[in-house]
């Protein structure tokens, strides 16, 4: 068929079923409601003289032709969109952009306050949604465009993304304030060996190299809870004698509302550098370059 005769919007309607699957989803993302992506999955589908999209358990399942046309659509969309990104401008006072991160639940308690106050204050329209950096998907869903940005360690991105440095930070040894290792000067070894520790697993992060290091060195530590994120870390320690060994910047964030303390560590372990990841895609998107810039200039250290 003559493309003058296709309604071009109809592909980018196209484009986001075959990602998300739902039409809910897809209205959600292009701002539009059900029955109009019904309605414009309808006249594609008279215009392509194929179904494209069929029912199923697990959503909107595409059909052999749907499939042949994903990669030329998908590619011509993206073309399309960094040709007009090229001459775009990004007003942060007024923009309304959605920006979608990946962090753990660490970054989302050391990132958000501060990244939310300094939105309030240059870009008040713009708004952030948060996603898991331990999706099997998070790779695709970066090249893809559905995650603009990854902020943490995360050794799975080290290669085909763009990276910058923000800071790096040690391990220490948590605790609450009344434990018997808080009044300690320094920690020994064997005080450290001998406590019952939380180990946290953070799936998806490099923060499990606190594991290797203490295994390389023989360490044997008393483990009486594995958990598999940081999240109830606070409220565990604080009701209880157990310690934890965590970033230092974690640390920072949940001493004061859970009455803990820190000690640095009895042996010696390589910090974690933490930084902000990006797919080439949007390496020159203008919003993208000021909020990469935003999160340089609120959480990078001068050093790195």
């Amino acid at each position: 068929m003559e493309l003058a005769r296709l309604d071009l919007n109809l592909l980018l309607v196209f484009h986001h079923l075959l990602r998300e699957k739902r039409v809910s989803a897809v209205a959600t993302v292009l701002g539009m409601s059900q029955p109009a992506v019904s309605s414009a999955l309808g006249r594609l589908r008279s215009s392509l003289g194929d179904e494209l999209f069929l029912r199923t358990q697990r959503g909107m399942a595409p059909t052999p032709y749907a499939l042949q046309l994903a990669e030329p659509v998908a590619a011509a969309l993206d073309g399309l969109q960094q040709a007009l990104n090229v001459r775009a401008s990004f007003a942060p006072t007024t923009s309304e952009r959605r920006f979608t991160l990946a962090m753990t639940d660490v970054g989302e308690m050391y990132f958000l306050p501060v990244l939310m106050g300094a939105l309030a204050q240059s870009a008040p329209g713009v708004t952030l949604n948060v996603v898991a950096v331990t999706s099997v998907s998070l790779k695709d869903d970066m090249a893809s465009g559905r995650t603009d940005l990854a902020l943490g360690l995360l050794p799975q991105l080290q290669a085909g993304f763009f990276q910058q440095a923000l800071f790096r930070q040690p391990y220490v040894c948590l605790m609450r304030e009344g434990h018997p290792l808080a009044t300690a000067a320094a920690l020994s070894l064997n005080d450290f060996a001998a406590a019952s520790h939380v180990r946290v697993i953070a799936a998806g992060t490099g923060h499990g190299q606190v594991d290797e290091a203490l295994e390389r060195q023989g360490l044997q530590r008393r483990i009486r809870l594995t958990v598999p994120h940081y999240v109830a870390l606070g409220d565990v320690l604080g009701h209880s004698d157990l310690i934890a060994t965590v970033p230092e910047r974690f640390a920072q964030r949940v001493t004061a509302p859970f009455a803990l303390t820190t000690r640095p560590l009895p042996l010696t372990m390589d910090g974690s550098a933490i930084h902000q990841f990006w797919h080439a895609r949007l390496h020159k998107d203008p919003g993208h370059q000021w909020l990469r810039e935003l999160v340089a200039q609120c959480f990078g250290d001068s050093t790195d």
